[in-house]
């Protein structure tokens, strides 16, 4: 038996449930210590983000620990490695299998606790600017709801690989810590359209946009020729009024993106560069997690009404273990 959060009429309780029966040959288990809110997490609790076919109906989509066991055709990992882990699933719980390329030795130096912030964000920072929105260094980046974990990161990576940022949030307090993470141009929406702050700034080469709706239309509008905006969020609604000629004229790309769902084989593409281009500045102190709060598992409720307040500037994590 294992322990996990289970949503149980709406309302999370945290409670024995079965553990695995049988490991893959490709997975590992771990015992988590720590987990993470994600505002996927929300979305899954209020019923409109169900899990992907076959994949753990438990919330949390990251976690860091112990390994306990590996799959007969797992190399590179043993029992009792330290690791951080990539999950589609089953993170608010008290061990998780994952497949072996979702999971990530936690950078030298660094505490269980401070690496259960990495691989959400991080792999979906790297995937958004690099792999899907394709950078090349001197291009310049819109950051919508920058005071997020996933904000904080993204800030923090493009910055070192010499990507500008501009960032946008509701909360003056949130965007000094962007501008001390790198942001060089900030704007609070609640002082109205960001559209003529960025301008100013010199414009954009891509949008990194979790609000979509009205947004959509206002990004275009500070896109240079050959922009993209990357959507991964609907805040803002999920419909939006797009200016086609505008998207003709000026070669824009409107790119639809999510982690969650995509196969194992994408995500151990993320995670390799992450290993190979993320890490050693991690390691480096370069960049840093930020961490918002901590809370313990049995208070899962009010860490993610925190969240849903948005309260927190950076990472909120769940302690399950020691």
């Amino acid at each position: 038996m294992m322990k996990a959060i289970k949503v149980t009429d709406g309302a999370l309780v945290w409670e024995d449930c079965a553990s695995f029966e049988e490991l893959a040959a490709d997975h590992v288990a771990i015992d988590v210590v720590w987990s993470a809110v994600n505002r996927a997490d929300l979305s899954q609790r209020a019923g409109v983000y169900p899990p992907p076919p076959g994949a753990s109906e438990i919330l949390g989509l990251e976690v860091s620990g112990r390994i306990s066991a590996v799959g007969e055709a797992v190399t590179g990992f043993a029992p009792g490695d330290e690791v951080c882990a990539l999950l589609t699933g089953g993170g608010y719980a008290t061990q998780v299998v994952a497949p072996a390329a979702q999971v990530l030795p936690i950078p030298k130096g660094f505490s269980l606790k401070k690496a259960a912030a990495l691989p959400e964000v991080y792999a979906t920072a790297w995937l958004n600017l690099y792999q899907e929105a394709d950078l090349r260094p001197g291009e310049r980046v819109l950051l919508h709801a920058a005071g997020s974990g996933l904000g904080t990161a993204v800030i923090q990576i493009a910055t070192a690989f010499g990507n500008p940022v501009f960032a946008t949030a509701g909360d003056d307090e949130k965007l000094e810590v962007c501008r001390k993470l790198g942001a060089t141009g900030t704007w609070n929406r609640k002082n109205g359209s960001f559209v003529d702050a960025v301008k100013s700034w010199g414009g954009v080469d891509m949008a990194l946009d979790p609000v979509g709706g009205s947004y959509i239309k206002d990004d275009q509008k500070v896109l240079s020729a050959d922009g993209r905006i990357v959507l991964i969020g609907l805040l803002g609604g999920r419909f939006a009024e797009v200016d086609l000629g505008l998207m003709l004229v000026k070669r824009h790309k409107l790119i639809g993106s999510t982690l969650r769902s995509r196969s194992v084989a994408d995500k151990e593409r993320v995670m390799q560069d992450l290993y190979r281009h993320v890490w050693p500045l991690l390691v480096a102190g370069q960049i840093e997690p930020v961490i918002d709060s901590v809370w313990p598992i049995e208070q899962a409720e009010e860490a993610m009404a925190h969240v849903a307040a948005n309260k927190n500037t950076g990472k909120v994590l769940l302690q399950i273990g020691e």
